[in-house]
C-alpha cells in the first residue's frame, strides 16, 4: 500500500502542467462539441461529397484504386458500410489488374471492417486466406493490425483469456515490423507495457507524445483515451474524467463514429452520480455506433445503456412525482390565499362599520374624544397592516394564475386557430383540421421508428436470425434505410411476448385478418417445423437459439 501511494505522488509531481488544466473548461468544450455534433457530421459529408465530385471519367485502373482507397479512409471510422463498398470495388480492380499486392491491401482493409461490423466468420475467412510469407514489407504491419483488431472486436462479443493472449501476440509481432520512429510504434509500445501491467512510466510517455499531436489527428483521441484508462486503473477520477473528455471531444470534432471515449466518460459521470450527463453521453455513443454500424461497440454499450437508462427513468419519475406534489401544494396555497382574501375583505368591511359607529359615538360623547381618537389611530394602523398583507397575498394569487395560464395557453392556441377559421367562415378548413389524421400518422411513424431502434438495440441480430428460420428463397431483404418492415415488426412483438393477434393488430393498426395472414405466411415460409416456428422466433437472441 505504501508503494502505491508513493507511485501516485510521483505521477502528481511529474506532470504539474497536466494537473493544472481546468477540467470545467474541458467539459465546456465537450458540451459544445456535443451540441455541434451534427455540424461536424455535415462538414465530413460535405468534404466527402466534394471529393466525389472531382472524379474524372478518364481515370486509369490504378488511379481509380487510389481514389477508392481515399474514400475508404474517409469512411473507415464514419460509415463502415460505405467503407466496405469501396474496398470491395478495389478488390475487383485488383483482380482485373492481377496485382496481388493491391488485392492483399484491400483484403486486409476488409478484415477489420467486417470484424467491427460483426461479420466475424467472413473476416476470419479472409485473413486466413492471406499468406503472411508472401506479403510485402509494407503490408506486414497491416496484417498484424488486422489480426489484432479482429481479436479485439471478437473479445468484445465473447470474452476469453485466449483472445487477450492473441491480441498481445499480434501487437508484439506488429512492433517487430513497425518503424521505431513512428507515432504508431510508440503508441503500440506503450500499449504493450500496459498489457504487461507496466504503468509507472506510461503517463509520462503518453503526455510527451501528446505535446506534438494536434487535436484533429486521430492519434490524439487514442493517446488521451489511453491516459484515461491509466487513471482509471490508478483510481484518479478527475484525471480519468479529463482525458476521456478530451478524447471524446476530439472524436466528435473529427466525426469519428467508431469511438470508445463517450462510453467510458458516461460511466465516469454515472459513478459521480450525474445521471443526466451519463444518459446524454450514452445516447450519443449508441447513435454513433448504430450510424457507423460498429456492432461490437453496440454490444459493449447495451449493458451500460440498460443500467444508466433505468436510473435515468427512475430519476425522471421522481421529478414528475415532485412536480405533482408542488402542483398540489400550490393548489392548496391558492385555496388558502383565496380564503385569506375573503377574510381580509370581511375584516375591512367590519373595520369600516366600526369607524362609522365610532364617529357617531364621538359626536355624542365629546368628553371621550381623546380615547376615541387613540382607538381610531390604532385601528388605522391595523388597517394598514391588513392592506399590506392583502397586497402580498394578491401577488401570490397572480403568480399562481400565471402558472395556471401557461398550461391553459396550450389549449387556448388551438382554440384560437379554430375560432379564427370559424370567424372567417372557413368551415371546410375547420372540418379538414378535425378530420385530418396527419398528427396521429406522424406520431405513429415516430412510435414505430422508436420501437424499431429500441428493439434492435436489444436484439441487434434479430433480422439475421429471423432469416435463418426461413427458407433461403423466402428470406426478407430490407429496403434502403429500413430498420424493420411490417412482417418483421409483427414477429418482433411476438419475440417480446405479445402473441395475441388482437393486441398486435391494435398496436400496428391493422385488421385482425391481416395480422393472421402475416403470421400464417411466416409459418409457411419457415425452414423449421411450422408448429415450432413462432416458438423459435421467441428464442431469438437467447442462448437457447440453435440453427
Amino acid at each position: 500500500m505504501k508503494k502505491y501511494f508513493v507511485f501516485l505522488f510521483l505521477i502528481a509531481i511529474s506532470f504539474p502542467a497536466a494537473a493544472s488544466e481546468n477540467i470545467d473548461d474541458i467539459l465546456a468544450k465537450l458540451n459544445l462539441a456535443l451540441q455541434n455534433k451534427e455540424h461536424y457530421v455535415r462538414l465530413k459529408e460535405e468534404r466527402i461529397s466534394n471529393f466525389k465530385k472531382i472524379k474524372s471519367n478518364n481515370l486509369t485502373k490504378e488511379q481509380e484504386y487510389n481514389y477508392n482507397k481515399t474514400l475508404y479512409t474517409e469512411y473507415q471510422k464514419f460509415n463502415s458500410d460505405s467503407a466496405i463498398l469501396y474496398v470491395r470495388k478495389n478488390l475487383k480492380i485488383a483482380a482485373e489488374l492481377q496485382n496481388k499486392e493491391l488485392e492483399d491491401l484491400a483484403s486486409l482493409q476488409l478484415v477489420t471492417l467486417y470484424s467491427s461490423s460483426g461479420k466475424y466468420r467472413e473476416s476470419e475467412a479472409i485473413i486466413k486466406s492471406i499468406n503472411k510469407n508472401k506479403l510485402s514489407k509494407d503490408l506486414l504491419p497491416l496484417y498484424y493490425v488486422a489480426y489484432r483488431e479482429f481479436f479485439e472486436h471478437y473479445a468484445a462479443n465473447s470474452y476469453d483469456v485466449s483472445y487477450v493472449e492473441q491480441i498481445r501476440k499480434y501487437r508484439d509481432s506488429l512492433l517487430l515490423v513497425l518503424d521505431k520512429n513512428t507515432l504508431s510504434y510508440k503508441i503500440n509500445k506503450i500499449q504493450q507495457g500496459l498489457s504487461q501491467r507496466k504503468i509507472k512510466d506510461a503517463p509520462k510517455q503518453l503526455l510527451a507524445l501528446l505535446k506534438d499531436v494536434k487535436e484533429e489527428n486521430p492519434q490524439y483521441a487514442m493517446i488521451t483515451y489511453l491516459l484515461g484508462n491509466i487513471y482509471e486503473k490508478t483510481k484518479q477520477l478527475e484525471l480519468r474524467k479529463k482525458y476521456f473528455a478530451l478524447s471524446a471531444a476530439a472524436d466528435l470534432k473529427n466525426a469519428n463514429k467508431d469511438n470508445a471515449s463517450l462510453q467510458e466518460l458516461a460511466l465516469v459521470f454515472y459513478e459521480m452520480g450525474d445521471v443526466d450527463m451519463a444518459y446524454k453521453l450514452t445516447q450519443s455513443a449508441i447513435e454513433d455506433a448504430l450510424y457507423c454500424n460498429v456492432q461490437f461497440r453496440t454490444l459493449l454499450m447495451s449493458e451500460v445503456y440498460s443500467i444508466i437508462n433505468t436510473v435515468y427513468l427512475e430519476k425522471e419519475a421522481k421529478r414528475k412525482s415532485e412536480l405533482q406534489l408542488y402542483l398540489v401544494l400550490i393548489s392548496l396555497l391558492s385555496a388558502f390565499l383565496i380564503a385569506a382574501v375573503i377574510y381580509v375583505y370581511k375584516q375591512m368591511k367590519k373595520v369600516s362599520r366600526i369607524r362609522a359607529e365610532l364617529y357617531e359615538t364621538s359626536q355624542k360623547l365629546a368628553e371621550l374624544n381623546k380615547d376615541i381618537t387613540a382607538a381610531n389611530e390604532q385601528l388605522q394602523e391595523t388597517n394598514s397592516q391588513l392592506s399590506e398583507s392583502n397586497h402580498v397575498k394578491e401577488e401570490y394569487i397572480a403568480h399562481f394564475f400565471s402558472l395556471c395560464s401557461a398550461y391553459i395557453n396550450k389549449l387556448e392556441n388551438y382554440r384560437i386557430i379554430l375560432n379564427k377559421k370559424a370567424t372567417a367562415k372557413q368551415f371546410d378548413e375547420i372540418y379538414k383540421m378535425l378530420k385530418s389524421t396527419t398528427l396521429v400518422d406522424n406520431e405513429l411513424e415516430e412510435l414505430y421508428k422508436n420501437f424499431d431502434i429500441i428493439f434492435l438495440n436489444l436484439y441487434p441480430t434479430f433480422v439475421k436470425d429471423f432469416n435463418t428460420l426461413l427458407n433461403p428463397e423466402e428470406q426478407i431483404i430490407l429496403k434502403q434505410g429500413e430498420l424493420l418492415n411490417t412482417e418483421l415488426r409483427i414477429f418482433a412483438l411476438i419475440r417480446l411476448g405479445i402473441t395475441d393477434s388482437v393486441k398486435i393488430a391494435a398496436f400496428l393498426r391493422y385488421s385482425l385478418s391481416t395480422i393472421y395472414n402475416y403470421r400464417t405466411r411466416g409459418r409457411n415460409k419457415a425452414a423449421v417445423s411450422r408448429n415450432d416456428f413462432e416458438e423459435r422466433v421467441m428464442k431469438i437472441g437467447s442462448m437457447t437459439l440453435k440453427s
